[in-house]
C-alpha cells in the first residue's frame, strides 16, 4: 500500500514499481469493508469474489495503456452499478440494473474498479447525511460530527483511505459540503458534462455527477475520463473549455493575479460560528499573500436565487422524479425526506413559471458580476453540527449548510471545493474548514487549476490569527509545523504513548511527538478487561458529567496527517473512540474517549495519574490472572 493519501498517482506508481497489484489492493480493500462500518459508510460493498472480476477485466493491460488502471472507487447509490441493487437510500424502492451509469462505464472501462454502493441522504435530498434507513453517515475525522451530505458515503470512503476517489451527485451542494466536512476536494462540474443517464434524479434539470479525491490532479483526472456527450442523455452537452484569459490556464498556473470575488462583509453568514469566521479570513489572508486580488461583490442575487431552490416551487421537481412511488408508497420515505419532497404539493403551476422568470432576471444580475472577476471564492458551508444537533432540528440545521452552495446549479456555474486548514479552539478544533472557487460554465479545467495552485501553496503566517483566537497552547504549536493547516492534534493515553504496542499506527502515519501534558480535571481512567481487546491491556478514559469531581490524567500530544486522520479512526476499536478532550490549559484537540457501556469489569485507576504510572506500579493483573 503506498504511504500517506491513497491517491491515483501513489497507486499508479506502486503498480508501475512492482510493490503492489490490484489483486493485493482489492484483497486489503475487502477486509476492511468487510469490518465494523461504524460511519455507515456503505448500502452495499462488493465482496471480494465481485471486485476481483474487475481485476481480471485488467488482464493484458498496464498502468501505462489505462489511466484508471486499478483504481479503487466507490459510488454513490442513486448511480446504477450493474448487478447490483440501487436504493436510493430506499429499500422499497430499489432496483437491480442491468447496465452501468453511462459514466461508470466510462471510469470502468478506464481500468478503475467500483468497490461498493456508498450512503446518502435518501433521494439526495439533504446536505447533512443523516436522512437514511442505513445509518446516519459519520464524519470521519469526528464521528460525533455530520458527514455532509446528500453523497455522505461517497466522501467518507475516500476519507477513510477506502477509495481512491468516488463519485456523487451534486444538485444543491452534495458533492461540494460533504468535501469539506471530511478534507477532500470535490468538483461540480458544468451541468451536463458527466452524463446523468442511469442515475435516480434528483432535480433532473440541475442534478450533476460530482467527484470526489484528495487532490486536484486526482479529481481532473477522473473528469477528464468521465466526461462525454452520451447519446440519449437529453441533459448532455459538449464540453467547450472557456479559451483566453485565467480561464485557459495550464497546469502551471498560480493564483496570482487571479481576481476573486468576495461577498460583502455584511452578506457572509456563519450563524455564529467562529471558528469558520475565523478561517475564511485567514484563507483570505493566505489568497492575498499569493498576489490574488480579491474584489467584494454584491452577493443579493446568488443569495436570493439559493432560497428559491428549497424555499419556492423548484422544489417540485424533486417530487416529479419520484411522484409514481411517492403516490404509492409515502410511508416509505424517510420522515424528513417526505416532509421536504410532499411540501411540493403545495405549489402551482402559476408559482413555477413565476419562479422561473424570477431566475432569469437574478441570473441576469449575477452574469453582470463575471465582467470583473475570475471565480468567487467562498467557504463551502458556514457551520458545521454534530449528529446530536442535526437530529434536533433536521430541516434548520442542514439548511444552513447550503447557504454557499443552493446558487450554483441554477446559476448554471461549476465549482470545487478545496480543504483549507482546520479549525483552531472551541467546540470545532481540528475539524476541517474549506473553501469553494466558483466559476462559470465550462471553466472546470480553470477551476481544477485554483485548486491545484491553492493546495500547492505552503502554510502562511496568517495562520497565527487563528491561534491568536484560539488563545491555547495546543494552538501555537500546531503553528510552529509545517503544513499546520492540514494536520490534527491528537492525544492518546494508553497503547498510542511512546514505547507502547499500538504507538507504529501512528509513526507510520507520519504523525509526529508534540509534547507531554495532562488533561482537565474532568476525567476518570480505567484499566479495560485485557480479555474483551484482543488480549492487549488498554486503559479507558472517561469525561465525568458536568458537576462531578474528576483528576487530571497524563496524555501525550501528537499530530497526524489529516489525510491520514481518518484512515487512523477506522483502527479505533470500541468501546474506544475518538472525540474531543480538554487539556489542562484549556486546549481542546482530539483524543481517545471510553463509551461507558465499555466499563463493564474495567478497574478504575484513576489515583495513578496515568496509564505509564498504572504499569510501573506493578499492579496490573498478570497473564494468568487476566486469564481467571
Amino acid at each position: 500500500m503506498p504511504a500517506g493519501p491513497m491517491t491515483i498517482a501513489a497507486l499508479l506508481k506502486c503498480y508501475r514499481e512492482g510493490t503492489l497489484t490490484p489483486r493485493q489492493l482489492v484483497d486489503a480493500i475487502a477486509a476492511r469493508t468487510a469490518g465494523n462500518d461504524r460511519h455507515h459508510v456503505w448500502i452495499r460493498a462488493l465482496t471480494l469474489d465481485e471486485m476481483m472480476r474487475y481485476v481480471d477485466a485488467l488482464g493484458g493491460h498496464t498502468p501505462d495503456s489505462l489511466p484508471l488502471f486499478g483504481i479503487p472507487f466507490a459510488i454513490k447509490d442513486n448511480i446504477d452499478l450493474a448487478g447490483v441493487p440501487t436504493t436510493a437510500a430506499c429499500p422499497a424502492y430499489a432496483y437491480t440494473p442491468e447496465k452501468s451509469a453511462a459514466v461508470v462505464e466510462r471510469l470502468i472501462a478506464a481500468g478503475a474498479i467500483p468497490i461498493g454502493k456508498a450512503n446518502l441522504d435518501q433521494f439526495a435530498t439533504g446536505l447533512s447525511g443523516q436522512r437514511s434507513p442505513y445509518g446516519a453517515c459519520r464524519n470521519a475525522l469526528d464521528p460525533r460530527y455530520a458527514s455532509g451530505g446528500s453523497s455522505s458515503g461517497s466522501a467518507v470512503a475516500v476519507a477513510l483511505g477506502l477509495a481512491a476517489f468516488s463519485l456523487g451527485t451534486d444538485t444543491a451542494g452534495s458533492g461540494r459540503v460533504p468535501a469539506a466536512f471530511n478534507g477532500l476536494v470535490g468538483l461540480k462540474p458544468t451541468k451536463g458534462i458527466l452524463s446523468t443517464l442511469g442515475v435516480v434524479p434528483a432535480c433532473k434539470s440541475l442534478d450533476c455527477v460530482s467527484i470526489f479525491a484528495h487532490s486536484a490532479d486526482d479529481a481532473q483526472r477522473v473528469f477528464d475520463v468521465a466526461r462525454a456527450a452520451v447519446p440519449g442523455d437529453p441533459y448532455a452537452r459538449e464540453w467547450m473549455p472557456r479559451a483566453g484569459g485565467p480561464s485557459s490556464r495550464t497546469r502551471d498556473a498560480t493564483l496570482s493575479g487571479m481576481r476573486f470575488g468576495v461577498p460583502l462583509r455584511s452578506q457572509l453568514e456563519f450563524f455564529g460560528n467562529e471558528s469558520y469566521a475565523l478561517a475564511f479570513d485567514t484563507a483570505l489572508d493566505q489568497l492575498r499573500e499569493t498576489g490574488a486580488r480579491l474584489i467584494e461583490i454584491d452577493f443579493a442575487p446568488f443569495l436570493e436565487t439559493a432560497r428559491l431552490l428549497y424555499e419556492g416551487p423548484f422544489v417540485a421537481e424533486r417530487l416529479a422524479a419520484i411522484k409514481p412511488f411517492f403516490d404509492t408508497q409515502p410511508g416509505a420515505l424517510h420522515a424528513v425526506t417526505r416532509a421536504i419532497i410532499g411540501g411540493a404539493q403545495r405549489w402551482s403551476a402559476a408559482e413555477a413559471f413565476a419562479a422561473f422568470d424570477r431566475l432569469a432576471s437574478l441570473r441576469m444580475c449575477a452574469d453582470a458580476v463575471w465582467q470583473k472577476i475570475d471565480a468567487i471564492v467562498t467557504p463551502t458551508s458556514p457551520t458545521t453540527a454534530t449528529i446530536d444537533e442535526l437530529e434536533a432540528d433536521p430541516i434548520g440545521v442542514n439548511a444552513r449548510f447550503g447557504y454557499y452552495t443552493n446558487f450554483v446549479n441554477l446559476l448554471d456555474l461549476a465549482a470545487v471545493a478545496v480543504p483549507a486548514g482546520v479549525c483552531e479552539g472551541g467546540a470545532h478544533a481540528g475539524l476541517p474548514f474549506g473553501l469553494s472557487f466558483v466559476g462559470r460554465a465550462h471553466a472546470d479545467h480553470m477551476l481544477l487549476d485554483l485548486a491545484r495552485a491553492w493546495l500547492a501553496e505552503p502554510t502562511r503566517e496568517p495562520e497565527r490569527t487563528a491561534v491568536a483566537a484560539a488563545g491555547t497552547h495546543a494552538a501555537q504549536e500546531t503553528c510552529q509545523h509545517e503544513s499546520a493547516s492540514r494536520r490534527v492534534a491528537l492525544a492518546v493515553v494508553g497503547a498510542h504513548l511512546r514505547g507502547q504496542p499500538l504507538n507504529g499506527q501512528l509513526t507510520q502515519r507520519e504523525a509526529r511527538y508534540l509534547r507531554t501534558t495532562k488533561t482537565a480535571p474532568l476525567y476518570r481512567l480505567y484499566a479495560l478487561p485485557a480479555a474483551a481487546n484482543g488480549g492487549m491491556a488498554k486503559p479507558g478514559l472517561v469525561r465525568l458529567p458536568q458537576g462531578q469531581d474528576g483528576a487530571a490524567i497524563d496524555v501525550e500530544v501528537w499530530d497526524l496527517p489529516l489525510t491520514a486522520y481518518g484512515d487512523f479512526m477506522t483502527l479505533v476499536p470500541s468501546p474506544l473512540s475518538i472525540g474531543t478532550l480538554t487539556l489542562a490549559d484549556g486546549a481542546q484537540v482530539q483524543g481517545f474517549l471510553c463509551e461507558s457501556a465499555g466499563l463493564q469489569g474495567a478497574v478504575d485507576i484513576t489515583a495513578f495519574g496515568g496509564w505509564r504510572a498504572y504499569l510501573a506500579s506493578g499492579t496490573m493483573p498478570s497473564i494468568d490472572e487476566k486469564a481467571q
